[in-house]
């Protein structure tokens, strides 16, 4: 049996990672480039230029054939999708392999401090952003082309003050079910990753108390996530190893969400009911 390898599984793919100079998004870029992946990186304020520079730079110190470029747009404008398609056709030529739609904002505020202008601000980024980059990328989609949508735990989570955010995601994840379902047939796979409480700047904006609470609810080491640790499962996810994956939403949590299909959840209400009934005849 052939070695499994994940160093090169990309090499020659081309990429455009959304939202990708800092956080979650640069550690997706910068995995998909250790792979061999040529990556469009895009950020949207220029006070995030000199962190989206510094990552193609340690991209080309990779020195494994993967490259990167950077495009500055804002995906709460309607020609931004656009504007990167261009940007990733101009560096790395017509055909485009995998996007990961990953920008997105968070938003914190209570119902009744929240208006219709949020409400816009908020899907617009993260519902109509992914929607037309996907519709932006498609034509130019080499099959099999890999989509993966960023998500969130809270996507089906309820927390307080975070009605929006969550409403948001849970769109998102609508979006990659029906997306998979029609670009199917042209071979490409559409799923969406959701990561749990993960280590970055946003923490530092988190009670201290909600901190240790959602450790404890984390079952694996009872530790937030790393940044590598949801990179590594969007790069499977770009990969031919997940080629039979689509539609789905996989949460990357340690188990902090553990989700259920549909059918998963008919079959438990099935065995639940089955046993109830067995339970009622024994104690006839």
């Amino acid at each position: 049996m052939a070695q499994s390898s994940t160093a090169n599984d990309l090499q020659g793919k081309v990429a455009i990672v959304t939202g990708s100079s800092r956080g979650i998004g640069a550690g997706i870029a910068l995995e998909l480039a250790r792979r061999g992946a040529k990556v469009t990186i895009t950020y949207t304020s220029p006070k995030s230029e000199t962190l989206a520079n510094d990552l193609v730079s340690n991209i080309a110190a990779l020195d494994n054939g993967s490259q990167a470029t950077t495009v500055q747009a804002d995906l709460s404008q309607l020609d931004a999708p656009d504007i990167i398609v261009a940007a990733a056709r101009a560096a790395f030529g017509d055909h485009i392999d995998i996007l990961v739609n990953n920008a997105g904002v968070l938003f914190e505020r209570a119902l009744q401090e929240t208006t219709a202008e949020d409400y816009a601000a908020i899907f617009d980024v993260n519902v109509r952003g992914p929607l037309l980059m996907t519709k932006a990328v498609v034509p130019h989609l080499q099959a099999p082309g890999r989509i993966i949508n960023v998500s969130s735990v809270g996507a089906r989570s309820g927390f307080p003050k975070l009605a929006l955010y969550s409403a948001s995601k849970a769109a998102l994840e609508g979006l990659t079910r029906g997306f998979a379902a029609e670009l199917g047939g042209s071979g490409h796979t559409v799923n969406a990753v959701e990561p749990g409480p993960t280590e970055s700047d946003m923490l530092n904006d988190v009670p201290e108390n909600l901190i240790e609470t959602q450790k404890k609810a984390t079952p694996v080491g009872h530790r937030f996530g790393t940044v590598d640790d949801i990179a590594q499962v969007v790069a499977w996810l770009a990969s031919g190893h997940a080629r039979w994956i689509s539609g789905q939403t996989i949460s990357a949590s340690g188990g902090y969400t553990m989700l259920y299909s549909d059918l998963s959840l008919y079959l438990l209400v099935i065995h639940v009911s089955h046993f109830q009934q067995a339970l009622n005849i024994s104690n006839t």
